[in-house]
């Protein structure tokens, strides 16, 4: 049930106009709304292409405040991430150690495998693309972590 929750949150932020258009659209022009119930309170998420609960490409940007922490987790296929603003740390493992993983500035990009677990936070506001082949699912290496539960 939760997984077709997420879903249709990101359907409808699919409809957002930047992308039905399919007009390029400066960082200003994006349409932003709370991301997803599957990923931690806080952020929020912005469409730019595609359909990310589709199969097919897709091109988001998830706006991050300070401290915000994505318990590790993993992805049925690659993920792909560049850092816009601020500043990113991502980490591979089965758990969060911000004593571990790489900062990332503007222009940063960082890949996770299909099914390896990661797991990032931002140490201040961070925006992020992040682009891969739908559908998007998430998987939290410990139940716990999943904040849609």
């Amino acid at each position: 049930m939760k997984k077709y929750a997420f879903i249709l949150a990101l359907a409808a932020l699919a409809a957002t106009p930047s992308l039905a258009d399919n007009m390029p659209t400066n960082a200003d022009g994006l349409t932003w709304g709370p991301a997803p119930p599957v990923l931690p309170k806080g952020a929020q998420i912005a469409v730019l292409s595609g359909d990310p609960s589709k199969d097919g490409l897709y091109v988001l940007r998830l706006k991050m405040p300070a401290n915000y922490k994505l318990p590790a987790h993993n992805h049925p296929t690659s993920e792909y991430v560049t850092v816009i603003s601020g500043k990113f740390h991502i980490g591979m493992g089965d758990k969060l150690d911000d004593k571990k993983g790489v900062e990332l500035r503007a222009g940063g990009f960082g890949e996770a495998p299909a099914h390896m677990n990661h797991y990032a936070w931002a140490s201040e506001e961070t925006v992020v693309q992040v682009h891969g082949q739908g559908p998007f699912a998430i998987t939290y290496v410990n139940p716990a972590d999943d904040p849609s539960k």
